[in-house]
């Protein structure tokens, strides 16, 4: 690997974690709706220039979660409940067509490895970790989308799901829920190990409504009006 390939697989990185910390922090209710993010403070928070911070905006900003005017900054966008709403509506529709056409289409390579990483996805539940589970929710889904050989819908999948990762992430810190996910992935495998295409796209779909309903909870309970203002400059 090059030198110039390698800063830019660090930069990359780097950004794609500060990315998800604020990402979290404005769907915990961290950063409320209007504060404003300052991107020097964010900088020295991170330990970073401000050129990944910039970036950072970018992404944020195509996810929703903020927004940037000119002469104005950048400030932490108010996410209306009925965009979340319809956001994971266009999700569950996307992940049932894909499981369904999963089932009918993935090799047996592709059978087993879903298998075994559900399979191996046990000990998390046990552990309770949410970093790790919520990595391994991606990989599980990841297999089902290219499994289904349809690069069309994969990549609507795909885009709608970066604007819903912080919330998707978040269902993971409600009580219980990794165990009740896993419930729901097992019952996906199931059907597809039997070949049942309808049974599948009916789950998931259920499955996708499922995770909209807690990650609305989430947000209507973390996000609360009239907390202080803060200046994006909290330390995790």
């Amino acid at each position: 690997m090059s030198t110039d390939q390698g800063q830019g697989l660090r930069k990359g990185n780097v950004v794609d974690r500060i990315v998800q910390s604020l990402a979290d922090d404005i769907v915990g209710g961290r950063l409320t709706p209007g504060t404003k993010l300052d991107a020097q403070s964010i900088a020295e928070r991170f330990g970073v220039s401000r050129t990944p911070i910039r970036e950072t905006f970018g992404h944020l900003s195509a996810m929703g979660l903020v927004t940037h005017r000119p002469n104005r900054g950048v400030t932490v966008s108010t996410m209306r409940p009925e965009a979340l709403s319809d956001l994971y509506e266009a999700m569950a529709e996307l992940e049932a067509a894909l499981a369904r056409l999963a089932t009918l289409r993935m090799n047996r390579e592709q059978r087993e490895r879903l298998e075994q990483i559900h399979r191996e996805s046990v000990h998390l539940v046990r552990d309770g970790s949410t970093e790790a589970y919520s990595r391994f929710n991606q990989e599980f889904h990841d297999l089902i989308f290219e499994a289904a050989q349809s690069s069309q819908l994969q990549g609507l999948a795909v885009a709608t799901r970066a604007r819903l990762a912080p919330f998707r992430r978040a269902q993971f810190r409600v009580p219980n829920r990794i165990s009740k996910s896993w419930e729901e992935h097992d019952a996906i495998v199931r059907a597809i190990l039997i070949g049942d295409a309808d049974s599948v796209g009916r789950l998931m779909r259920l499955h996708v409504q499922t995770v909209s309903a807690i990650s609305a909870e989430f947000v209507a309970e973390h996000r609360t009006p009239g907390r202080p203002v803060a200046k994006g400059n909290q330390r995790s």
